[in-house]
């Protein structure tokens, strides 16, 4: 009798254990399935987010400032550095600095950038993320 008890609990012992790790495992698959959804767009050690389209340069300044229009963000500056296409934009405690390089007639880079705090010297991933991927929708509809 000692053992039939001994021999249930120590096949029901693991099931106690694992109760509940499906919850776990579903969750890490949506975690796992959203990281590779947005593996384009990178980021540099100082959290600025980058992404390298195969769209003009043209085609890609009118998403990206679609895309802060869309967002709701002022534009402040549109200008050209080293050759490069600059924007500043604004949101209600965001400043947002977007860099558009030619790499070819078809490939451009977009580097985003949103800053807040005092000095903006903290930085925003999700909303640089938002920018890059709001950007990708609208040279979708280009």
């Amino acid at each position: 009798m000692r053992r039939l008890r001994l021999s249930a609990l120590s096949a029901l012992l693991p099931a106690l254990l694992l109760y509940g790790c499906e919850g776990v495992a579903v969750a890490l698959l949506g975690v796992s399935t959203g990281v590779a959804a947005s593996t384009a767009i990178n980021y540099t050690l100082d959290g600025i987010a980058y992404r390298t389209f195969t769209a003009s340069r043209e085609n890609v300044r009118l998403a990206a400032l679609k895309a802060l229009s869309r967002m709701g963000m002022k534009l402040e500056e549109d200008s050209k550095r080293d050759g490069r296409d600059y924007f500043v934009a604004t949101g209600l405690d965001r400043k947002i600095e977007i860099e558009l390089e030619v790499l070819a007639a078809r490939t451009t880079r977009i580097n985003a950038v949103a800053k807040y705090g005092l000095l903006n010297i903290f930085r925003d991933r999700a909303t640089s993320t938002e920018i890059i991927l709001q950007t990708e929708k609208a040279l979708a509809d280009l």
